[in-house]
């Protein structure tokens, strides 16, 4: 589950500033209701509490609360001593310092939030083998594990080899029609953790675009392989979604295998192919053994 702190302090952030907002337009009409005037100093005060937002924001934290504590004294001092006293006056004594702080709760809000974004940023740069939607393997990391498994499965075929198995959504514009992108994005995650729940910690999982998972399992018999494709896709398939109109998506998915050969070691090198041969088999729900 994605963290959501970041967006709750800005929303946090925001709703006190609306309230701080409506706060400060009510004493206004109250004063103007109660002594049936609005002053000049009045109307400087009110600007300053505009202009506390942007001090807010231009100022660092720290600066902004030593402002604050000095604003506090100085004005309690003058409030106490030459001012008179009434809603309007006795409400920027707070009122100030308040947008202040809440300013530079929102500047700090959006300043942890771009960071945040900077290094998601900087680790997709770094790790561009990974699906942004689902936080699976891509097609690129499908290549290398794929060379890898290849590469055992011919230096040991009498002891070791692996299958491969794709698991294609069926209707796809259609499916993308009727949930919209954000419930699509959803459906997919929920998707490859139902598909987590059914493989060995030791299986492979990619994700390769256009509604299609891919897993790799090392050491898996195939007679065993149809009962494992199956179990899978019916799960993907009873897993409950509902679309933009509040009916529950009915989903159709395929699926298709290969079982590696070590004579067709030399296609494995191209993944397209091997993709291909995959999405071929899903047409007809096939455990294949040729590219």
């Amino acid at each position: 589950m994605r963290n959501k702190a970041p967006i709750r302090r800005i929303a946090w952030g925001y709703a006190s500033l609306i309230g701080l907002a409506v706060i400060q337009q009510l004493v206004v009409y109250l004063k103007i209701y109660m002594n049936q005037s609005y002053t000049t100093l009045d109307v400087v005060f009110s600007i300053a509490t505009l202009g506390a937002l942007v001090l807010g924001f231009a100022i660092p934290v720290g600066v902004s609360v030593v402002a604050g504590f000095v604003y506090l004294v100085s004005y309690f001092v003058w409030l106490v001593t030459y001012a008179d006293v009434n809603v309007l006056t006795f409400s920027w004594w707070l009122l100030i310092p308040a947008n202040v702080a809440v300013a530079a709760f929102i500047k700090a809000s959006l300043v942890r939030s771009a960071r945040v974004m900077e290094r998601l940023q900087e680790l997709q740069e770094r790790n561009p083998q990974i699906d942004p939607d689902t936080s699976l393997g891509n097609k690129d990391a499908l290549a290398d594990t794929v060379i890898k498994q290849s590469n055992l499965a011919r230096r040991y075929s009498e002891q070791y080899g692996f299958s491969m198995a794709m698991f294609k959504i069926d209707f796809l514009p259609l499916v993308l029609e009727s949930l919209g992108s954000v419930r699509y994005a959803q459906f997919l995650l929920e998707l490859s953790n139902t598909i987590q729940k059914q493989i060995r910690y030791e299986d492979y999982k990619f994700y390769v675009d256009r509604g299609r998972f891919v897993i790799i399992c090392p050491m898996t018999d195939v007679g065993y392989l149809p009962v494992l494709t199956g179990r899978i896709k019916k799960a993907m398939m009873d897993l409950q979604m509902i679309d933009k109109k509040g009916n529950e998506l009915q989903t159709v998915i395929r699926s298709g295998a290969l079982v590696f050969q070590k004579e067709q070691f030399g296609k494995y090198e191209d993944i397209d192919a091997v993709i291909a041969a995959l999405e071929r088999n899903t047409e007809t729900d096939l455990i294949g053994e040729y590219i």
